[in-house]
């Protein structure tokens, strides 16, 4: 072969190679934690302020339906990072280290299974469990691999945070350690943990590479407690705040109610101390301040030339209540713990600005980033890829998501119904239709037998014995 030719030959390689590394899409995954549905997308609050979250859905696809594995923090993560449902692997709350789930060794979790797949893997933040109750939950339960790097530390999660002196500063009665807890504090964005992580994250962003970039942000805000900037507690203005809708009766016609006793605790106390409106600013004013750091993260990647080339995944580990059924937090099988923001841009398979009705789950991430990255799913995944509906929303979807919390309890959410299920025989029907606040339980009406039936047929029937608690 003579020179010209071989030099010819060598750059048609050069060319294909790189053709074939730009294949690999970049991969930006946003973390929010404890996030509902009020954002502007789903508009489950008229006072919602998430100019950053709907400029986000603009470019892609809004999950108008979308649904948590597990309604409290450390199952949703783990079951989305290893692709599994939580009672096929036994970790049912937050005490117990999934790390050792006998069930999830030698399956990789979603960073590991790219970093094997040749892309560079970053995480900052809560992505997996970690919580600021105590100095060591700073560090939460990372994987032992996966990630090329991580921020602030490999073995730590969470940055230090700015909290006000005196606290319980709304003077709750000690409940979760006495971070029910909120007050505007007096710091720039950039100081406060979540701002100290996008930071970071948005360099990056910008950073030269070589290799496909996974990179994961977890957004702690608006888990509790809700300390933010007094520029946010200001957009919402106490004196105009709304309620969240609410029927008094509401569980009248649920069996077993009291097995949501604690939330019952604090939305009593809420009641009885006025603390109602203050509690929905301060969340309201939580959310804002997320959006503005979901606002930086979009800066950075418009700026580094990478976006065309970036999928970008926006989700929520689980709802919240801010009185609806007379519960605060999460830990329940309805609409308000489960239901979460889910937007996904997937450039050239994305149509900007669109949004599906289809019920889905934060299960089926792995497997829709996999499929994105044009690589071969694990074969332990038990979720679905997005595909489809990315590529359009109204393709047909024969899928529904399940929701467990604790052993034995489960929920099945399809497009029109939520069925409840629990370890007792206790049960629930709500058809969103004509319930979207799931007021009136439809259960025990004998016409609804066969329709019970069938949610019930979709109901796991593998329920692994929980782990043992084994987390500080």
């Amino acid at each position: 072969m003579t020179i010209p030719k071989l030099l010819l030959a060598l750059a048609v390689s050069l060319s294909a190679a790189t053709q074939a590394a730009g294949a690999s899409p970049d991969i930006l995954l946003i973390a929010i934690d404890d996030l509902n549905d009020w954002v502007g997308p789903l508009g489950g609050h008229p006072q919602a302020k998430t100019p950053n979250i709907d400029r986000l859905a603009k470019r892609g696809l809004t999950f108008a339906n979308a649904h948590v594995t597990a309604p409290l923090c450390n199952p949703s993560r783990a079951s989305l990072m290893s692709g599994m449902l939580t009672s096929s692997f036994g970790v049912y709350l937050n005490r117990q280290d999934w790390r050792e789930a006998p069930a999830l060794q030698g399956k990789p979790v979603l960073p590991r299974f790219l970093q094997r797949n040749g892309y560079r893997t970053l995480g900052g933040g809560k992505l997996f469990h970690a919580a600021t109750v105590n100095p060591l939950q700073f560090y939460g339960l990372l994987p032992k691999e996966g990630f090329d790097d991580y921020y602030p530390a490999p073995n730590r999660q969470l940055p230090d945070e700015i909290r006000p002196l005196g606290r319980p500063v709304n003077k709750n009665p000690g409940f979760i350690s006495g971070f029910f807890d909120w007050a505007p504090v007096t710091a720039e964005d950039s100081a406060m943990g979540d701002g100290q992580v996008v930071a970071w994250a948005s360099r990056q962003l910008g950073a030269n590479r070589d290799k496909p970039l996974f990179l994961g942000v977890g957004i702690y805000r608006p888990h509790i407690p809700w300390y933010v900037p007094q520029a946010y507690f200001d957009m919402h203005p106490i004196d105009r705040v709304e309620l969240p809708a609410t029927l008094p009766d509401d569980l009248d016609d649920v069996p077993g109610s009291d097995r949501y006793a604690s939330n019952q605790r604090v939305h009593r106390w809420v009641l009885d101390s006025g603390n109602w409106e203050r509690g929905v600013q301060a969340y309201l004013a939580s959310i804002s301040f997320a959006d503005a750091m979901v606002g930086r993260l979009l800066d950075a990647l418009d700026a580094s030339g990478r976006a065309d080339n970036t999928v970008v995944v926006l989700f929520s580990d689980h709802g919240y209540h801010l009185g609806e059924k007379g519960q605060w937090r999460k830990y329940t099988l309805w609409e308000d713990s489960t239901h979460v923001p889910l937007i996904v841009i997937a450039p050239g398979i994305t149509t900007p600005g669109t949004r599906s009705s289809a019920p889905v789950s934060t299960l089926d991430l792995y497997p829709t980033l996999a499929d994105l990255a044009g690589l071969d799913p694990p074969g332990h995944l038990q979720g679905h890829s997005l595909r489809p509906l990315l590529e359009s929303a109204d393709a047909d979807w024969p899928h529904h998501a399940i929701t467990t919390y604790r052993f034995g309890n489960h929920s099945v959410r399809t497009r029109h119904h939520r069925y409840i299920r629990y370890e007792n025989g206790d049960e629930e029907l709500y058809d969103h239709r004509v319930d979207p606040h799931e007021w009136h339980n439809l259960a025990f009406l004998p016409e609804h037998a066969d329709l019970k039936a069938r949610l019930r047929s979709l109901l796991p029937t593998v329920n692994v014995e929980p782990i043992r608690f084994n987390w500080r």
